[in-house]
């Protein structure tokens, strides 16, 4: 007979909550006019913050393309009792956060490669052209910056609607959502 679970794995427990840290590290340390100081001649491997906040981005393209396979490949996930609105507002707010994991580096890819500035991270690694963002004629369409703070934005209050979603699972509902993300206790 197969028992219900009621967590997930724990490999997909220390992504989800490694990625909640990069993001919301990402975003404390973003530097605010960033392509503005750039356009001044600023080399952003000067700037520790920039530096951090570039690595930490690519950091979230890794860890959700890695969550991606997992997803794809890992023991069932728990399922839980709930109304058809609230799978529906589940599976639409996971689903946007999954692409906002995604757009907000890559907005910050384009913004980047449509300035001609480098992407700097740490270790001493510099990237100082990307001639395919730069030569698409992708890098003409929008102000990449601007899209870029936008979504990191909008990423930080899907994020928070997520996680008072999860305490009112807990402290109303005591249906086990939340507990489903923490460690199991034995």
């Amino acid at each position: 007979m197969n028992t219900p679970r009621t967590h997930y794995d724990t490999f997909s427990r220390a992504l989800h909550w490694l990625t909640a840290i990069v993001v919301i590290a990402a975003f404390i340390l973003g530097p605010e006019h960033f392509g503005r100081e750039m356009r001044q001649g600023l080399d952003p491997a000067t700037r520790w913050d920039i530096v951090v906040h570039e690595s930490l981005g690519v950091l979230v393209v890794v860890l959700t393309l890695l969550r991606l396979l997992w997803v794809a490949v890992r023991p069932s996930k728990p399922q839980f009792e709930m109304s058809k609105w609230m799978q529906l507002t589940a599976k639409s707010t996971h689903g946007l956060l999954w692409l906002m994991l995604l757009a907000v580096p890559v907005s910050a890819f384009l913004a980047l490669g449509s300035e001609g500035h480098p992407l700097t991270l740490l270790g001493g690694i510099r990237v100082n052209e990307m001639p395919f963002i730069a030569q698409s004629p992708l890098a003409d369409l929008a102000d990449w910056g601007d899209v870029h703070g936008l979504l990191g934005d909008m990423i930080l209050w899907l994020s928070g609607l997520h996680a008072v979603a999860a305490i009112f699972h807990h402290v109303l509902l005591k249906d086990g959502v939340l507990i489903s993300m923490l460690p199991s206790r034995r």
